[in-house]
């Protein structure tokens, strides 16, 4: 357990009536980094920030001279404070530091200053003018521009697009050492977070994502630190172990926040829009329904062919149905019913009781048949399963947009 954080507040130049900035900067054994980190950043930040700022050094257990020389630095320069915590975690350094804060907006960045610090006004503003919620700099946007080896840039680009196949997420980068958000927002948020070392962004990012909150991504210039001291085998491994934790919890609804302030359902600034939504709305879903439903339906005879070589007809027929519906119903959401946050997990179970009325449509307009004419005809077989098909394929449309993806369910945005 850590002891009660010792907080030492340097000097500090009067505050503007303004917004202000908590920008924390996490260490460990980094006595020879921090001084030249915190000359670069205040130069930065007096000369080039519009808003009323503050530095917080998080030490973090360090075992060299680090907090000695936080403490020297925070007496000798202007809105300069240091934290000590007798446990490391860039976690809990960041969890810590974002409690304590009275800022109205708090961030974070490496003491190695990888990330160029022109990108951290872009990175606030958003925050400060309340268009989003969270902010976040990325060295895999459009844009961005880094300098590093080509095994970690392999290693960041699966791993981001391995949390984008996961949990369908839609920012680029959850590991860049470079963010922000509204204190008010990110606060209600951090109980939640479980991770108290590297998977601490990845988890906040997917929560934020899932309680509807907006996440800004900034592009970034970047240039990879040669003296990293990551177990990459060890991060690689929690990260896993943290990917899974986080969708159980989506799943039985322990990723819910429920006292986070909500953003209004958007709506278009002009009446013409709001009557073209209205009007394009219902034949964009129809055309979108019937194009996945096509796609879905020549994937399903696929996978069927594939899995035929191994198992029996019914049970290749049930998993490949199955598989596919669940392909169907992410597509409709991300493409037809344009729901691109929420709760996945609730989405995707409403999507198999949607399908298993739809089976049971088809099934059970084979099985009336079969009752009322023991012997039916070829093509009255096939007739009856083609309007019964129309039938529960009509049914499936509606029930999704008004039941699955209904405007204003939770979770959707």
């Amino acid at each position: 357990m850590s002891a009660v954080p010792q907080l030492d507040v340097g000097r500090r130049a009067p505050r503007r009536r303004t917004a202000t900035v908590d920008v924390v900067i996490p260490v460990h054994n980094e006595e020879r980094s921090l001084p030249g980190c915190l000359e670069v950043l205040s130069e930065h930040l007096a000369g080039e920030f519009p808003f009323s700022w503050t530095i917080t050094v998080v030490d973090n257990a360090s075992t060299d001279g680090t907090l000695r020389v936080a403490h020297e630095l925070a007496a000798s320069m202007d809105r300069v404070r240091v934290l000590h915590l007798d446990r490391k975690g860039r976690g809990l350094a960041l969890r810590t530091a974002w409690s304590y804060s009275d800022a109205d907006v708090v961030a974070y960045m490496d003491v190695d200053l990888s990330t160029g610090l022109d990108a951290l006004l872009p990175l606030v503003a958003p925050l400060v003018n309340g268009h989003s919620d969270l902010a976040i700099g990325s060295r895999l946007a459009p844009g961005s521009r880094t300098v590093r080896g080509g095994g970690r840039e392999l290693v960041s680009r699966c791993y981001n697009r391995l949390v984008h196949w996961t949990h369908g997420s839609r920012f680029t980068d959850a590991q860049c050492g470079f963010k922000a958000a509204r204190a008010d927002v990110v606060k209600p948020l951090l109980p939640a977070v479980r991770d108290d070392s590297w998977f601490f962004d990845t988890e906040l990012l997917l929560l934020a994502e899932h309680n509807g909150l907006r996440v800004h991504e900034v592009p970034v210039d970047w240039v990879e630190d040669v003296d990293t001291r990551v177990d990459v085998v060890r991060t690689a491994l929690d990260d896993l172990a943290g990917l899974v934790r986080v969708a159980r919890a989506k799943v039985t609804g322990a990723a819910r926040v429920p006292d986070l302030p909500r953003r209004p359902a958007p709506r278009a600034a002009h009446p013409r829009a709001v009557l073209a939504e209205r009007e394009n709305g219902l034949l964009w879903q129809l055309v979108s329904f019937a194009a996945i439903g096509l796609v879905s339906t020549v994937l399903t005879s696929v996978l069927y062919a594939v899995l035929r070589t191994w198992w029996p007809p019914l049970l290749a027929n049930f998993v490949a149905l199955v598989v596919m519906n669940l392909w169907n119903t992410e597509a409709n959401r991300r493409f037809t019913f344009l729901r691109r946050a929420g709760s996945s997990g609730r989405v995707h179970l409403q999507g198999l009781v949607v399908f298993a009325l739809y089976y049971a449509v088809t099934s059970g307009a084979l099985l009336g048949l079969h009752a009322w004419q023991p012997d039916p005809s070829r093509w009255l077989e096939v007739l009856v399963l083609v309007a019964s098909s129309v039938l529960g394929t009509a049914l499936r449309f509606v029930l999704l947009r008004t039941w699955v993806f209904r405007s204003g369910a939770e979770g959707t945005s």
